[in-house]
Formats: C-alpha cells, structure tokens, sequence
C-alpha cells in the first residue's frame, strides 16, 4: 500500500491576537462548546484505529520528530540572519493585502461558518481506495473535493470541514468505509447558524464479508467517542406536512381510464363529461356489418348535449356499412374531415367535442396494407376539470401483427398537482417526496419526484408520475385523515453504498436486496452532537447496534450531562433502511424533532433497554415500518418461526405471542415524551408504550429496577396513528428478561405479558396514582384496534377514532386480587364507524366490499364480516363519557355497533362499568351490541361474555337514567321490569350490582353453575378462568345486590372456596347457598386480605346458624347454615367496610370468606332438583324501573366538532343539502346549510347562499333567490364581500341554473360548468385574491342525489388577507418548552 506523507502548509489566514487565541486547536466557529470539557474516554480506546501507520492500511498523517528539527533550524537561521525579519513582515503585509482583496472579492468571512475558520487548509486527497488518513492535532482540513479513502480517523484536536459557497455551488462526495471521531476530533458540514449550501455527499462503502471490524462499531460508519464532535447541518426545508386536497387515484377525481382490445369491429365510442373527465358511455357500433347500428350511432350522437367529449376508434374496419348520414353528423357535430373518406380496414381515430366543431377536432389515419399499418392512428385533445386538473383524451387505432387494435386513454397531463397545508417553498424540483396512505395498507404510501412548476403558489408541487391509490387531503367526517408528505432529499446525504443483491450471511432467506448499509453510532461521553436536515439512505444494517443513527450507552446528554447545548436530531430524513431510523440507547434528554423515518425494518424510532427517560420526539413522521430480524418484536410470522438460534431446545416460538410487534415508535419507558407525531403505517403498530421489568440488554443488571409499570407517563398529545395492521396505539406488555431455559424456552427479549402500566407518583406505589393523559389522539384506518389501552388511571381526551376494526378498546391492569382498583376513562371523543374515507382497493388492502351510510363499496378491516366497534369494554371499570359516535351501520355482512364487547372472552366483567353524556348520531343505526352466536363470535358462551355489562348512568344510551345494560339471557341482572332490546341482544334494567370473585383450589377443570333463587331454571354456568394453568380456578359473576342465589358444580364440590366481595358498598348483601355432598363438615371463616403486604386482618371463625330463618334474623353475624336436606351451605356475604374510587375491595383491605370443606363422597355436587322448588323466590325488582326520558340531553357528546393534527387553528364546518326535483317528488323536503352546526333551512325553490366572514367565521348574509337575475348576477359579482367563505345550495331547477357557473369561476372554480344537464348543484368557494385548495363544486345528474354534502374549512389565513396575530398560542409548542424545561 502507498505511503503519502505530506509537509504542513501555513494557512492562509492567520488567527488574530485577541481572545480567540486562546481557544482549542479543535475550536471551529459556530460551535458552542459544552459547559465541561471533553471527559477521558471510559474505556481504553481500541488499538485498531490508533495502530502503527504502517501496520494494516497506508496512513496519511505528519512526522512530528522532523517537525521539530524543522523549527529547531529555523530558530537558528532566524537568529542570525535578520533578514529573515523583514521576509516575515514582506509576509505579513501580502496576507494582509490577500485578506482585503479576498473581503471585496469574494464572500464575507462569517465566524459562524466553519468552513471560514483563518486556520484551515484547503486539502484534497484525492482517490486512493486503500488509503487511511489520521487527522491529529493541529490539522486542521477544509475538504475542497471530492474524494476516496479507505477510513478517516479525526482525533486529539484534528478537525475536518467541507467547503462550501454562497452560491451552494459546490458538490463534494467524499467515499470512504469509515470515519471515527474521537478525543478532541471535529467533523463540520456546515453548522446550526451558518448552514451548509452546496451538495455533501458522505458514501460509505464495503461489504459484510470483506476487511476488518472497527472494535464496538463494525465496518461501514461514521462514529463518534469519547471527545468527539460530529457537526451536520443542512439547508433548513419542511421536514412534512399534509396534502390540503384529496389526491385521488390517477390524479383524476373521477379516475383514469384505459382500453385496449383486438378484433373490436366497427367504431368504438367513448362519451366523457368535460367537466370531471369521467366516463360516461362505453359503447360500440359495427358500421361494418350493421347499417341500423349505423343509423343508431348517428342518432346516439344527436342526442349528446352540447360539450360533451366524445372519443371515436375504428376497429378492424368500419365503413362497409357506414351511412352518408352518419358520416355528416360525425362531421358536423364533431368536426370530422377523414370521415367522408375512410377506406376498408382503414385505421382511424378521433376526439372531438359535441358542437366543436373543427377546432376541437383531432383525428388521425392509417392505410391498411397486409395486415399492417404504418403506426397508430392517434388522435389527443388536451381539456381541463373544474377543478383546474388537466387531462388528455387519446383514440388510438392500428392493424398490429395482422391484428386490428383499438383504445382509448384519460389521464392527467403534465404532471399532477399537490396541494400542501403548509408553505412548501423549501422543496425543489427533483426532490423526491413520499404521501402516506390514508387506507388500512400501509403499503399504498407513494413515491415521487417533484417537477418544476411556475405555475404553482407557495402551497402547491408537482410529481411526475401518477398515483395508485387516493390519497385523503381533507377533514372527513370531524376527523383529521389528510395524508402526510414528506420530503425525502437534503443536500447532505450519508448514504450506504449497496450491492445489487443480497449475499452471504445478510438473512437473504428474508430479503432479496443487500441489507448491509450504513450507519452513524454516538457513544458516550462525545463532546458535542447535532444532526439537521441531512438526508441519510441505506443505512442500518441486519446486525445488532447498527443502524442508521444509534446514541450508545449516552447517558444524559442534556443540560443534565453538561451540555450547554443539548444534543437534537433534527429535519433527519432516513428511508430506505435496514434497520430501524433513530435508536436511543441508555441515552436521556435526546429531542428528536421533525425527521421523517420511511421505509425501513424493525422498530423505527426505538427506545432499546428501558432505561431511556426524558427524551422528547417532537413533530416527526414515521412510515412503512416493515418487520426485521433483529429482535423477536421486530419479527413476522416466517422470521418468528425461522429464527431458533436463542430459543431453548426445540421450542418453537408463537408469533402471536412472542413476536409481531414492530412499532414506528417503540417506547419502551413511559417518562418520555411524543407530541405532534404521525405514525402512518407499520406492519403491528404505530406507536407501541411498553414496560421493562428492569434494564435488558447492554444494560441489563446496570439498573435493576427501572420502575418503568409505576412511572407516571411523559406528555402524550396530539399524536396520530393510521394504516397499521394490528394497532395504532398499544400500551401494555413487557418483553422476556431472562434468558432462554427449560423453565421458559422462550427467546430473551421476545414479548411478554409480564408488565401493567399503574403510574403512581414518584413511581412508588404507597402513592397516589398519578393520571396518564392521552390527549388529542387521532387514529384511523387501522385494521384491529385504533387503540389497545391497559393499566390505569388512563385518560383519553380530545381524541378522534374512524375506520378501526377496533375504534378504542381499554382493559385493567390486571385480574382481582392483584388489580388494586384502577380506572380508565375517554371523554370528549369522537369515534366513526364507516367514515367517507371510502379507500382503495389494492396496494395489499386484503377485504373490499360494502359498508356506510351510502351503502358503497369500501375498504375494510380484518375481514368482511368482522363486528366493527367503536368503543370496546373489556373488563373495566372504564367511564366513557362526554363523546359522540356516528355511522355506525350493520349491513348483511356484519355488525357494526357503537359500543361492543371483547369476543370470546374468557375474562371477568365489572357492572362498574359507566358511560354517560354520550351522542349518538341518527347514522347510528345498533348503539350497543353483546353479540350472538356465528362467525368471530363462535358460541359467544364464554364467562365474559355471558356477564358483560354496563351502567348507563344518565340514560344517554338507553333513554332510561341509572339503568343497567346487560345480555338478554342474563338472569342473575334482571326482574320482571327488565326491558329488552332484541337488536341489542340485551336487556335494560335497574338495581344495584356488584361482583363475587369465587376461587376454588382442591378441583380441577370445574365448571360453575349460579343460579338465581328468583329465576331457578335460567342457571348460568362458568367454565372458570386458568383451569389449565394454574392449582386451582376463579370465577366472577356479577349479582344483583339484595338477592340470593346458589352454586353448583359439575363434579366434585372444591376442598376450600374462597369468595371475596367486589365492589360490595358499605352494607350491601348476597345470599349464596353452595353444594355440598350431605355428610360434608366444614370450617367457615371470614378475614381481610391486604394486598399490598399479603397480610389476612380481622379473621373471625364462622358458627352454624340453626336454621335459615335463624341465619336470616343475623345476617350480619358470622353464621352459616348447611341444609343437609338440600346440600346446601347457605351464608350471607355482607360488606362491614366502606370502599373508596375504583378500588375494587374496601379501605380496610379485601373482605372475604373461605370455606374449608371435608369432603367424604366424590358424587357431582349439583344440588339444583333438591334446591328447587324449595327455595324459589318470585321475581321483584328491589329498584324500581325509572321513567324513559323524554328531553334530548342538550350537553351529551363531545364539545368539539372537529378533531385535527393542528389544533392550534380554527376550522368551519359546513354542510350543504340541495335538492333536485325528483328527490322532492320522493318526499324529501329538507334542504338547508348549516354552520358550526347552525342550520340555515329554504323551503322555496332557488338559489340558496350564506355567507362567512373568513377571519371570524360569523355569518354575514343568509340571502334566497328565485332564480338567476339581474339582482342575483350583481350580488354575486359585487355584493358578496372579499374575505368571504360563499356556500350555495339549490331547491329544484329554476331559471339560469344552466348560466350561473360563469359567477362561480371568481369563487373558486377553474372553469364554467355545464350545469344545464344537471339537477341539483351545491359549491363551496372563497371571494378573495387567492385561490383556495377547498373550494368545490358538486353536481348531480338525473337519477342521483348529492346527499349531505360537508367540509371542514380552515379560517384565519393570512392567505385569506386576515389580520396576521403576533405569535398564535400553541399547545404542542408550549409543551415542548414543557418537556425541554424539565431537562
């Protein structure tokens, strides 16, 4: 290997006499050193990178022994020749001379621009792939060129630049496999007050299999130890924002179209409305063969309204038959002049317009000559939609191979046009940007590059290319599913050079392309780190702590660790990754902000041990998290079962269970914060809250106890989640951490159920609980569950669910007796069921079928038949009040109901369980459904589902106040005055209810029967809960207080029974009987369980009561009574204590009774014959039916009408009804439109308008016309003022409804409609300077009806000419200084 050696060169500026002087050599302004200085690196560095020079690779570095002889001499010489003295002046003076002419020649030196630093070199290495360079003290580099090396190590002082321009004209691609930095060593491109302009270009190269490892960071890097500074600063761009106007499929609202068939005789016809470019008439006419179709085509023509596209194509031939008047009519109304003319098996093609004339005619010929033609015959019209969308008709005809080919094409036309919510000035033409999907599959996120476009305003882009799939760029239904845009480019790109395939040990049984990129790794105790608005691309690696940014074992790394400028991420864009976006390591105080994460496999923004608290992920954007095999949560179903290596024996690991989990945010300790994030598609889920029972992996044992179930939760708000298969939010569970054993095969760090969320404060259960707040979440279009929430207390407000298998589901933390009593509640919520968002079908979206209000066809969750739910009560207790659901529609397929229950669920229910204040919409058609038996309910006889139930405490759901709503067969619930709701498959009744946990230990695999002594045939019978699991079996049904029942088994009765009294209020009673064989003794006690010692208190011995009527007179006394007659035990269960909350037992701790039975016969212990009739009892109801209410609740749903990913801004709901003719004669009378949820009703025929102050949102005018006169013409081209949101509605057709659309071009519309064909019409449009992304126009032919029509528009824009406020007060920045502050 070459050897290069090369002299130190004095720099061209020499630094001033001043303070300066006395900064480090590593010193480069803009860089804010931190309050300490660099600490000594923990460990001993690795010898490799420091090694002997000429050991391994060929070095590039400096003698320093000749250095010093070299100054030795020339002391020397200086101190003999005084010449020398003068020589240096003469020196001084040119560099003086240099530095002027250099300040009026070229830029002005900026101290904050490291690249201006006097005391850099200009340095080019060249390219040279085996050499390594060491830059050390007093090198200090400005990189002018592109160059190779083999590494780069930046040590003790050294520091490398990249130069860059004003101009930004600079574009330097350094390759290398590696640059470490390290003790001192600085590496800047560009910095946090001087950004870099030109194009940097970092590409790190090599393969797995090739060359030596770096110890603790691998091949293939950039790193940063101990004393390092790593300084990236690219030119500032929005990171992401959202579409403002849906981008449907194609680029065209009414979609593309395209046909191309052989041996399609005569002439092919297309009809398309100008307006919306849509498909209209489809149809074909043998002029060959037919003369009546000739005679048909001709008339078919007459009958066209003027305007109207039609598109004409010649299959195989088209004349034989073709009449002299057809052949006028195509000319006269189409302009046609090859007509006349056409020649057997001539190709010929032709758009025109009806009434066009020859100026909208274009057509084409071909001569047919031995099956053959001389190219297509091709004829293209260019036309532009209302909605300014231009798009392109083509007709195409030949004769191919000897067979005749005809088509038709419609698509978009010079590019199709993106509108932004935000100023997207900073993006470039050949940018690449990514839209996320807005359907279930994440796989419909889309790709593109950016156009130039002059004709775009500061909101607007253009991609080259055209869509698949829509792209949702609006509020719909109150729910905010405008699609994200991220762009993906930075003139600073790190990149990972790849391979074209896969190869060697890269898991290629998985992937076929190369996964070994790059990645930049931070350890602890650097001296400064910021990233921003870099670009980094294929990076990560399939290999365990390499991934495309990665702080190691960090620590605090905020004002806490002594940085006086806390390390960030900032305007990162990573995609195309191989493993993971950002990893947190053992690091705290991080702020990631504004970064995009697309595209890459495994978890994407990852908090790795649970130790990782106080970092902040502001405002970034993560999508299309694929599965990866590095961790068994980063596995699908093939990687799970495949990937045995850490598993004990033969084990074969479940994938729905120990793996399946890969998040675009893994947070995996609750004191962190997230605010303003969108996960927007993962193949499990969005953003995934779990709990580490200590510290795994590096630093496992290093924190033992990371406290992570009892911390209270880091701000969560305004987050959002959508398009990911199993969750969009998922808080609960652990992962394995021990490690794989015959005790437990199970991989370390698989998934585990081993961890419930109970926040307290300061983390110490003695505490108090300490609320978790989930505030302002959207999710919709995820498959399962748009939030999966155990533990508790849990919040969730302002939060919006739509198009979720699953809207919002909470469990408890955990069973009785471990649960201490916590509560979850969601209040002022939104939850859609089958939003308009309808989908698309394709893209991996696996189920399509129909659904919604409007009974179209739409995209769906799970499976076609799945039971939809919008809020989902598990076990509880749970409060949902305050909330609003709308369209909530079962169709044939499947139910779809507001409120439902966990299917097949084996788990108890408590009647705790409260809603109230809910509004249910009139598009909810099955408010509450307990399921029935069939298909993803099976028998729907497990225990859980027999005892579901809820308290309707206002009566919002049932119209009856203080109610109970349980399952129809439920006979331990009700009394004779129950009401029920077959639809519901329930009953309504009222009573006081409460819960016995019934623990059973001696007999295995029992089933329960309790049965009502007032309802002795209607048992109901419990299979229990962890009958193969666990030494004994526990059941929970819930009871009406103040009643009795008895308990059978079907087998032999228990040795020793425990009941404990659940939710039992001070003075409340059961009577319960048990059966027994009759020679049965028994030792009966009471005592109170403390939980949190597993203490028993108060233990008192039960005595025999000498009958029942003796057992009933002392029902508060500790007697029993055993009906040898019957079998049966008979005892009161009767509350001493009061209870406090959600707690499930009382404040002196867990009243119960244990039964301790000897038993001699092994004969079932079902007493139900003997039992009955003895003790039955007539039905009465203790609490009387209340009345049904008759007065709407006026302040029942959620207090906000729209819930958006920008809160801070004010949006006005409006709603437009038209109505045409043929819906009046059908008996619709209602048309109106409504602001802000005030209606504003016509029942006369006309033009209906309300105007909207934009700024306020306040109605200024609510005007009728009759018709389109004079008056109406001058109000709508002078009277509506400017800075005004015009909403127009139509009642039947009236005069000038074919000539008022010239009115609309000024409001909004790109062109006049034709609307005299029309029906019924209604737009939405702004009067004002600007045009604006939510203006609309609505029209409906014959036959069809507008329906309620609703947008969401936003007020307050400065683009509107509204008066701009000084700073707008924002929540999610004020919780950012919140989160920062606390650093």
């Amino acid at each position: 290997m070459q050897v290069t050696d090369v002299s130190r060169r004095s720099p061209v500026f020499l630094p001033p006499p001043n303070g300066n002087s006395h900064r480090s050599p590593g010193y480069v302004p803009g860089r804010i050193a931190p309050v300490r200085s660099p600490p000594p690196p923990k460990t001993k560095p690795s010898q490799k990178p420091s090694s002997d020079p000429q050991q391994g690779h060929s070095s590039y570095s400096f003698a320093v022994g000749e250095q010093k002889r070299e100054q030795a001499t020339t002391q020397r010489r200086r101190s003999k020749n005084t010449l020398v003295c003068f020589a240096v002046s003469l020196l001084a003076f040119f560099i003086v001379l240099i530095l002027m002419l250099s300040l009026t020649t070229r830029e002005v030196i900026d101290e904050n621009c490291p690249d201006h630093n006097p005391a850099l070199s200009s340095w080019n290495p060249g390219h040279d792939q085996q050499k390594t360079v060491i830059i050390r003290k007093g090198d200090l580099f400005r990189l002018e060129s592109s160059a190779t090396v083999n590494s780069i190590i930046i040590q003790k002082g050294g520091v490398l630049v990249f130069a860059d321009d004003t101009e930004g004209f600079k574009n330097i691609t350094l390759r290398t496999r590696y640059i470490l930095i390290e003790d001192g060593g600085v590496l800047h491109i560009g910095a946090a007050k001087c950004r870099y302009r030109s194009k940097a270009t970092i590409t790190l190269f090599g393969r797995r299999d090739e060359g030596e490892e770096v110890p603790g960071f691998g091949r293939k890097f950039i790193g940063v130890r101990a004393g390092g500074s790593l300084e990236l600063h690219g030119t500032e761009k929005l990171s992401w924002t959202f579409l403002s106007r849906t981008l449907p499929s194609s680029g065209l609202a009414a979609g593309g179209y395209s046909f191309e068939r052989n041996f399609s005789r005569g002439i092919n016809l297309r009809v398309l409305d100008q307006d919306t470019a849509e498909v209209l008439v489809v149809d074909r006419f043998d002029t060959h063969e037919s003369k009546n179709d000739s005679r048909r085509l001709h008339e078919f023509l007459k009958s066209l309204h003027p305007g109207r596209i039609v598109s004409l194509a010649v299959g195989d031939s088209a004349v034989k038959s073709l009449l002299d008047e057809t052949k006028r009519i195509i000319a006269d109304l189409l302009g046609s002049t090859f007509v006349y003319n056409l020649k057997y098996r001539q190709a010929w093609a032709l758009v025109g317009v009806i009434g066009g004339g020859n100026a909208s005619c274009s057509e084409d010929v071909r001569e047919h000559e031995n099956h053959d033609t001389g190219g297509q015959a091709v004829a293209r019209r260019e036309f532009i939609t209302v909605d300014g969308v231009r798009f392109s008709v083509s007709a195409y005809s030949e004769w191919r191979e000897g067979f005749p080919i005809s088509g038709f094409q419609v698509e978009v036309v010079d590019g199709v046009m993106l509108h932004m919510k935000d100023d997207v000035q900073s993006w470039n033409p050949g940018d690449r940007v990514i839209i996320a999907s807005t359907d279930f599959s994440m796989y419909q996120a889309e790709e593109f590059s950016l156009l130039p476009c002059p004709e775009c305003n500061k909101y607007q882009v253009k991609i080259q290319g055209k869509p698949q799939f829509t792209h949702v760029g609006e509020i719909i239904d109150a729910i905010d599913m405008r699609a994200e845009v991220g762009v993906l480019t930075r003139n600073i790109l790190i990149h990972g050079e790849m391979e074209n395939s896969c190869y060697g040990n890269n898991w290629c049984q998985f992937f076929s392309y190369d996964t070994f990129g790059g990645h930049i790794k931070i350890l602890g105790n650097f001296t400064s780190v910021h990233l921003s608005h870099i670009e980094l691309k294929n990076m990560g690696q399939q290999v365990k702590g390499s991934y495309p940014v990665h702080f190691h074992l960090c620590g605090d790394v905020d004002e806490r660790g002594g940085y006086r400028t806390p390390t960030y991420l900032e305007g990162l864009a990573i995609h195309h990754s191989f493993s993971r976006c950002v990893a947190v390591h053992a690091t705290n105080g991080l702020l990631i902000k504004d970064s995009v994460g697309y595209d890459t496999l495994g978890h994407c923004f990852f908090l790795e041990d649970g130790t990782e608290q106080r970092n902040t992920l502001y405002h970034n954007l993560g999508l299309v998290t694929k599965p990866g095999t590095l961790l068994p949560t980063d596995r699908n179903d093939t990687m799970c079962t495949s990937i045995r290596n850490k598993v004990y024996g033969n084990y074969i690991p479940v994938p729905a269970t120990d793996c399946k989990a890969v998040s675009t945010f893994w947070i995996s300790h609750p004191n962190n914060n997230l605010i303003s994030n969108a996960a927007a598609g993962s193949q499990d889920t969005g953003i995934w809250y779990l709990f580490h029972s200590m510290s795994t992996g590096d630093t496992h044992g290093l924190s033992p106890e990371t406290k992570a179930e009892l911390t209270p939760l880091g701000i969560f708000y305004n987050n959002r989640v959508h398009s990911n298969f199993k969750a969009g939010l998922f808080i609960d569970k652990g992962v394995k951490t021990t490690n794989a054993s015959a005790a437990d095969p199970r991989e370390y760090l698989c998934l585990d159920n081993n961890a419930r969320f109970r926040p307290h404060v300061d983390a110490d259960p003695k505490k108090p609980r300490a609320v978790a707040l989930i505030d302002s979440l959207i999710s919709f279009k995820n498959n399962d569950l748009g939030a999966w929430v155990r533990g508790g207390d849990i919040l969730i407000k302002n939060s919006g669910f739509a198009d979720n298998g699953i809207g919002l589901s909470f469990a408890s933390d955990g069973s009785f007796p471990k649960d201490v009593g916590s509560s979850q509640e969601v209040s002022e919520s939104l939850f859609v069921g089958e939003s308009k968002n309808y989908g698309t079908n394709g893209g991996q979206n696996k189920y399509w079928g129909v659904g919604g209000g409007e009974n179209k066809t739409r995209t769906l969750p799970r499976n076609k038949t799945f039971p939809i739910r919008g809020f989902q009560i598990y076990d509880g207790p749970v409060h949902l009040t305050k909330s609003t659901f709308k369209h909530f529609i079962p169709t044939s397929d499947r139910y779809t109901s507001a409120v439902g229950f966990f299917l097949k669920n084996p788990w108890q229910l408590t009647p705790r369980n409260n809603i109230s204040s809910v509004k249910f919409e009139t598009s909810v058609s099955l408010k509450v459904f307990f399921g029935i038996s069939g298909p993803w309910f099976e028998e729907n006889e497990l225990d859980g589902d027999k005892n579901s139930i809820f308290h309707d405490v206002d009566g919002s759901v049932t119209g009856y106040k203080d109610a109970y709503v349980g399952r129809m067969d439920n006979f331990l619930i009700r009394h004779p005055d129950c009401i029920n709701v077959t639809k519901w498959n329930g009953v309504i009744c009222s009573g006081r209810y409460s819960q016995v946990f019934i623990q059973t230990w001696g007999s295995q695999n029992l089933s329960m029967s309790i049965v009502r002594d007032e309802y002795p045939s209607s048992p109901m019978t419990l299979r229990g809960i962890n009958s193969q699991r666990a030494s004994f079996q526990q059941y929970q049904p819930v009871v009406m207080i103040g009643k009795s029942y008895t308990v059978h088994w079907n087998g032999s009765a228990p040795k020793e029974t425990v009941l404990y009294l659940i939710n039992f209020d001070k003075g409340d009673w059961i009577q319960v009987g048990l059966c027994y064989p009759p020679d049965t003794t028994f030792q009966v006690m009471s005592d109170i369980y403390q939980r949190q010692s597993a203490n028993f208190d108060s233990m008192e011995d039960y005595g025999p009561a000498s009958s029942l009527e003796d057992l009933q007179k002392s029902m508060s006394e500790r007697k029993f009574f055993f009906d040898n007659s019957t079998g049966l035990l008979l005892i009161f269960l009767h509350a001493k204590h009061s209870r406090d909350g959600h707690s499930y037992c009382s404040t002196q701790g867990c009243e119960r009774v244990k039964i301790t039975a000897t038993i001699k016969s092994k004969d079932t212990s079902n007493c139900m014959t003997k039992a009955y009739p003895k003790y039955s009892k007539p039905p009465k109801a203790i609490i009387a039916m209340p009345p049904r209410t008759t007065t709407q609740c006026s302040n029942c749903g959620a207090a906000k009408m729209v819930f958006t990913s920008d809160p801070h801004k004010t949006y006005l709901q409006a709603q437009i009804k038209s109505l045409s003719k043929e819906e009046i004669q059908q008996g619709d009378n209602e048309s109106f439109i409504t602001v802000n949820g005030e209606m504003f009703s016509f029942a006369e025929s006309g033009f209906f308008l309300v105007i909207v102050d934009a700024c306020t949102g306040k109605v200024t005018k609510n005007t009728l016309f009759f018709q389109l006169d004079a008056k109406m013409e001058k109000y709508l081209n002078t009277g509506i003022p400017q800075r005004s949101i015009v909403l127009l509605s139509t009642r039947n057709k009236q005069s000038g409804f074919g000539s008022i659309s010239q009115y609309l071009v000024s409001l909004g519309i790109a062109k006049a409609a034709d609307l005299q064909i029309k029906e019924s019409f209604a737009f939405f449009g702004f009067r004002g300077g600007v045009n604006t992304s939510w203006a609309k126009l609505f029209t409906a032919p014959a036959g069809k009806k507008l329906g309620l029509l609703e947008k969401y528009i936003p007020l307050e824009l400065e683009e509107y000419g509204c008066t701009k406020a000084d700073t707008p007060w924002r929540k999610d920045v004020e919780l950012l200084k919140k989160a920062l502050s606390k650093h």
